[in-house]
Parts: structure tokens; C-alpha cells; sequence
């Protein structure tokens, strides 16, 4: 950056807190909106209402309003233009009134008023350049308005982006002629042109469909490429299951599989009998039957000899899982072992041998599973719960534990459609988007801070009926460990000794010693604890039936997508439901997220909702998925251009899947830059 004009030490580390490091960097650091500034009118045509820009003279100056410390609030510039004389009034900017000096020529936009006379209230004002004129980037068009911070202003990135843009040189365009052709956008160079200053607003939005057009096809050029780098090169195994396991397994079900779950199973097991690896993610929402799916696909898997593993983000998560797995196959041929940071050496030692001699055909576990010592037979199958809890180098090392196994992804937090073909745009993708029969909605109702005791009233009528309540604590930072500890006992004690005497009352929270946790959990399950204290470390896969009604205390703290997966702990049972959000939402946001609550059942609705309220942010993070922070990119909004840009690369992939026409080779460069070390494999063919 230092050789830019104007760049000193302290302006490079100002550009720096805003992730600018370089030139690169600063002509893409588009504007957050523009003002139009380009209405220049003769002083003697104004009219009182109409917003419009003059270029005349000061005549002179004076202060207006009442002094506060010596200091007045605005000043009167008197300007002359040729055709007549007007009042620019600008309050603030006190040091501008010693620059506008009697003959000074200026560029002044505002509004018409009729006060004391007409005038002009001024929302820009600009000392010009010499007797020319020159407004330069500031004025007398339309005006780029830039993110800042306390460090630097957006007018002094406005000076820098514009001497940047004529030191840049021709900017080399990434995306083939052709494309460009049939999509009618406009060169890059002149795109980030028109970005920055454009000349009229039509130029500026063809320069904003370019520049989002850009921003997704290189993410889907890139999925594209990964797809078709794994369907060239990665073979798998073909699960030729004979339904020894399989049939027995759904046949004993309690209950039968909806009509969404029998698709899905199906498109799995199709994947799986293929030789090409799967590679399917599995959105369900809470309740909907997402592991009865996954444990069939896993008994498939042992079916034709392989071995399954199933790795979830949480001990609680984890043992929740081997149990119900455990019970669901006890009558079955099939041992499942579980592997967890806090287990015994001696039962670890028993898991590990009984992985690697292929007399354990699935594994349960956390990251424990992707430990070095962690050895399988023969891994053909690794399932990943809730996979945003996961970063790619977790999901990639427990898949290296066998020979190219199978993979199903699973969430419980429904992705919205555009977010979808975003981050997972190269997985195929299946939905269950039906709940069981029976499922009953959950009854979600806002309880003021100030009428908090309605909400154990309403905990206190449903614990008289033999039914169990979970207690949220409000949420704490994670780097304020102790903090979430105290606020949780604290919760506890206060529930145990004033509102609920007699009654049991446990605790559940993330700091507890593992044997504590799983004893906490078992009390619960068996009914012995009536209400259970909790932190999110119950978020999700905790099951108990019999919990008809959850408290979360401090609602407004949460986000949208926790807030639901936690109302899902209570829709497991017969009984109707209810949520108690017991919360004081300082914000506009706040509140909006928990009217959608109280509104919406539906996770995939909700987490349309979510995206509208929060924006795209950080696609659950650059680190995490691979994809990059988006730019000028709105999912929501540009949905029709996604899935345009999303046809065009995955058209452009068919016919070359390494990128390795010449006429590629930008484009390779740029998908390299933007996407760095997670498509390093795209070039080392």
C-alpha cells in the first residue's frame, strides 16, 4: 500500500482493520450505497422541494445558530453562480467556514428549502480543484459512500480507491468471453469502474450483476470442480447389502417410516450401491427422523462387510446416540462401541481392539474418533452429526480412516435453499421434510422478564401431572467459562430452594466432570429428576419423552436456529408441548427473531427468516466451509443470478473438469485467490 499517495503508517493500519492490505483489496472494497449528486442545476432554476446540486462562488460567510462554548453550531456560505445568489446553510463541519474564502469555488447538494427566503441545506459541500472545476470523486455525480472506521473517514477512502483505480491498469477478467456474451455483463474492468463512480444508475447496476454474478460462479466453479475431481478419480464400494440386518432392523420399529423418510433412504441407499463415493447431505428438521435413517444406512454398510461410524459434537450428543442406537440393534447380530475424550482407559482400549479386529461394526463417538490411535477394519460408511459443529479438516480425517468410505452429512439446523447451493453445492442433497404422525406442534409463548413467575407456573401445572421441564440457562460467552457455571448453579439453587421446594431438580452444564454429566442425564431419562438445569450443552439429540415443557431463560440472547433446535427437546413425547421464552429484548433484532419463533414451527421457514434478519455474515466461516466471506452477494436477493451463475459453471466444468484450457487458466488463478487452500487438490493434477 505504500505506494499509494496519501498512505502513511497510520492510514495503512487503519486500511487494515478494515482487511485491506493491498491494492487489490482497496478496489474491492465496494461501496455500502452511493448518493446521487449528479442533479447539477443553475442557482436561478431551483425549486422549493427538489434535491439538486449547484457549482458556483462563495461570496462570504457567517456563523448561524446560538454558540455553545464559543463554538456555533453551522455557517451561511453565500454562493453565486452566474444566474443568481443562494444561502447554503451546513451545520457541523466548523472547519469547512475558514476553506470557503470570497471567490472559492465549490460543489454544494442539498435540499431546496423556502426558510427565511430559499436556501440551500446542505448534505455535501466540496472545495473544486483549481479554476477548472474538478469535482474530483467527491461531487457532481454519483458519489460513493464506503464501510469506515473511527481511523479513517469514507471520504478519505473515496480519495485513495479513486487514485488506486487510475494506478490499477487494465484489470484482467477471470470469466471467458463467451460467458460474458451470453450473459450480457459488462468487461470486469470497466464493472469495478462503474462500482466505484459510476456514470448513471443504470451502468451502476449492471456493474453490480456483473460483480455478484463473479462472486458465485467462481464458488460454483469450484464445487463444480471438486464434484467432478471426485467422480474421475475417488472409487468407492458398491454396499450390496441382502436386508439380513436392514429388514429385521425397520421391521421392529415402534413405529413406521414416514413417507419422507422412505424417500430418503432410498436415495441413500441408491448412493450406496453405487462404486462412486456418496456424498449426500441429510436436512431434517427437529424431530423428523434424521438417525433412524442413519442407523440404516449404517447396518447396510455392515451388511456387505464394512463398518460404520457416526461422530457427533458432543459427549451428551454421542452417549444420547449409542444408547438409542445400542437398544434399537440389541436384538441384532451388531456391536456397537462408543469412543469419547472422557472415557476409561480400559473400556477405550476394549472400543480400539474391537475396531481394529472388525468385531465392532459401529462406531459411536466425538472427535475422539479422528484420534491417531483410532484404528477401523474396514470403515465404508462415516455419518457427521450436525456437520456445522465440524471444520473440514474433521470431517476429511475421520473419512481417511477407511478407503474412500460413503459419507452422509446431517444437520438438524435446515439450511435455506440459496444457502445450500452455496456451501454444499457439490454434495447431493435429500430432505426429510416431514415430521411423524403424531408429532404435535410446540406451543412457544414470550413471558415479559418482569412476569417471569408465569412461566414456572405454567412448569409447576405440567410437573403436577407426572411430566419433566428443562430449565436454559441465559447464555454466556464461551470464553467466560466460569461465568456459565456460576450463572447455571445459581439458576439451580434458586429453583431447588424457592420456587420448586420438594420437587427434584438436577444440573447439566458444560463444565461438569464427564461421570457427572452422564449421571445428570440418566436421572433425567429415568425420571428420577423432575427439572432439569441446563445450558445449550442439551441443544441438540437430547431425548426424553416424557419433557413436555422447556424454560429458556434470557431467550433474547440466543439465536433463532438455537432457539429451535432447544424447543425440539420437548417435541418428542405425546404430550402438547410448550416453550416458555422468558426474555427483555433490548433490540429491534432481538425481538424479531423471537416473534418468528412464537410465529414459525417450521425449522426451514425459520431459518429463511434467520437469514433475512442476520444476513449472510460469515457463511457459517470461511474456516469452517471452504467458502468465502461474500462481498457484494445478497443469497436472498440474488437467488435468480445464483442459480444462472450455478448452470454456467457446472456447464463450463462438464467440458473441461481441471480447468486446463488456456482460456481457463484466469479463471483457475482467480478460483485459487479466492478460495485458497481448500482447492489446492484442482492443482496438483
Amino acid at each position: 500500500m505504500n505506494e499509494l499517495p496519501g498512505v502513511g503508517p497510520r492510514i495503512e493500519r487503519a486500511l487494515g482493520e478494515l482487511g485491506i492490505s493491498s491494492l487489490a483489496d482497496l478496489i474491492t472494497h465496494y461501496p455500502s450505497r452511493h448518493e446521487d449528486l449528479s442533479n447539477v442545476r443553475k442557482i436561478s432554476e431551483l425549486r422549493v422541494g427538489e434535491r439538486a446540486t449547484v457549482l458556483a462562488r462563495v461570496t462570504g460567510t457567517r456563523p448561524v445558530g446560538r454558540p455553545v462554548r464559543g463554538r456555533y453550531p453551522g455557517f451561511t456560505a453565500q454562493l453565486y453562480d452566474g444566474t443568481g445568489y443562494i444561502p447554503a446553510v451546513v451545520w457541523g463541519r466548523h472547519w469547512l467556514q475558514g476553506q470557503l474564502v470570497p471567490g472559492a469555488r465549490v460543489v454544494a447538494s442539498g435540499e431546496v428549502q423556502r426558510r427565511y427566503g430559499i436556501q440551500l441545506a446542505v448534505r455535501n459541500i466540496e472545495l473544486l480543484d483549481g479554476e477548472e472545476g474538478n469535482a474530483g470523486p467527491h461531487a457532481g455525480r454519483f458519489v460513493p459512500v464506503y464501510p469506515a472506521n473511527r481511523h479513517i473517514p469514507p471520504r478519505r477512502i473515496r480519495t485513495l480507491v479513486h487514485r488506486a483505480l487510475s494506478l490499477a491498469g487494465r484489470i484482467l477478467d477471470p470469466l471467458p468471453a463467451g460467458l460474458l456474451a451470453r450473459q450480457r455483463l459488462p468487461a470486469l474492468h470497466d464493472a469495478i469502474h462503474e462500482m466505484h463512480f459510476p456514470h448513471d444508475r443504470r451502468s451502476l447496476q449492471a456493474a453490480m450483476r456483473r460483480l455478484v454474478f463473479q462472486e458465485l460462479f467462481l464458488i460454483q466453479a469450484a464445487l463444480a470442480a471438486r464434484k467432478a475431481h471426485a467422480a474421475r478419480y475417488e472409487r468407492g464400494r458398491s454396499h450390496a447389502g441382502d436386508g439380513s440386518l436392514l429388514n429385521p432392523y425397520l421391521e421392529g420399529l415402534p413405529f413406521g417410516f414416514t413417507k419422507a423418510q422412505q424417500r430418503v433412504l432410498e436415495e441413500i441407499l441408491r448412493d450406496m450401491r453405487s462404486e462412486r463415493p456418496m456424498r449426500r447431505l441429510l436436512q431434517g428438521d427437529v424431530g423428523s427422523g434424521k438417525t433412524a435413517v442413519a442407523v440404516a444406512a449404517l447396518l447396510t454398510a455392515v451388511e456387505a462387510g464394512g463398518q460404520g461410524a457416526l461422530m457427533a459434537p458432543t459427549e451428551v450428543l454421542a452417549e444420547q446416540h449409542y444408547l438409542s442406537i445400542s437398544g434399537a440393534l440389541a436384538d441384532l447380530p451388531v456391536r456397537v462401541v462408543l469412543l469419547t475424550g472422557s472415557q476409561g482407559a480400559a473400556r477405550r482400549r476394549e472400543a480400539l481392539e474391537a475396531l481394529r479386529s472388525g468385531e465392532a461394526q459401529i462406531a459411536v463417538g466425538t472427535h475422539a474418533l479422528i484420534q491417531k490411535e483410532v484404528d477401523f477394519r474396514d470403515l465404508s460408511l462415516v455419518v457427521v452429526d450436525e456437520q456445522h459443529r465440524f471444520g473440514v479438516g474433521q470431517r476429511t480425517t475421520i473419512r481417511e480412516k477407511g478407503r474412500t468410505p460413503d459419507t452422509l452429512i446431517m444437520t438438524a439446523t435446515p439450511i435455506p435453499r440459496t444457502l445450500s447451493l452455496t456451501l454444499y453445492g457439490d454434495l447431493e442433497v435429500s430432505v426429510i421434510d416431514e415430521l411423524p404422525p403424531g408429532r404435535k406442534p410446540v406451543q412457544t409463548r414470550l413471558v415479559p422478564l418482569a412476569r417471569r413467575e408465569e412461566a414456572y407456573e405454567e412448569v409447576r401445572r405440567e410437573l403436577e401431572k407426572g411430566r419433566q421441564a428443562y430449565v436454559i440457562c441465559p447464555l454466556v460467552e464461551e470464553s467466560e467459562a466460569l461465568e456459565e457455571v456460576r450463572a447455571a448453579e445459581e439458576l439451580y439453587e434458586e429453583l431447588r430452594r424457592e420456587i420448586f421446594p420438594g420437587r427434584s431438580v438436577g444440573l447439566l452444564h458444560g463444565r461438569m466432570r464427564p461421570q457427572e454429566k452422564r449421571e445428570a442425564m440418566a436421572a433425567f431419562r429415568e425420571g428420577e429428576t423432575e427439572v432439569l438445569v441446563a445450558t445449550v450443552v442439551v441443544e441438540v439429540g437430547v431425548d426424553v419423552p416424557n419433557a413436555s415443557v422447556i424454560v429458556i431463560e434470557g431467550a433474547e440472547r440466543f439465536g433463532l436456529s438455537q432457539l429451535h433446535q432447544l424447543r425440539g427437546r420437548v417435541c418428542r413425547g405425546t404430550h402438547p408441548p410448550k416453550c416458555l421464552l422468558v426474555a427483555d429484548p433490548a433490540t429491534e433484532e432481538a425481538g424479531r427473531r423471537l416473534e418468528a419463533l412464537v410465529e414459525h414451527q417450521d425449522g426451514f421457514r425459520l431459518s429463511e427468516v434467520d437469514l433475512a434478519i442476520r444476513g449472510e455474515g460469515t457463511l457459517f466461516g470461511s474456516r469452517q466451509s471452504g467458502v468465502p466471506d461474500l462481498k457484494v452477494a445478497k443469497l436472498l436477493r440474488d437467488v435468480e443470478i445464483l442459480v444462472e451463475a450455478r448452470r454456467e459453471a457446472f456447464d463450463l466444468v462438464a467440458g473441461d473438469p481441471s480447468l486446463r484450457d488456456p482460456l481457463h487458466r484466469p479463471l483457475r488463478r482467480e478460483i485459487r485467490e479466492v478460495l485458497g487452500h481448500d482447492v489446492e487438490w484442482l492443482f496438483r493434477e
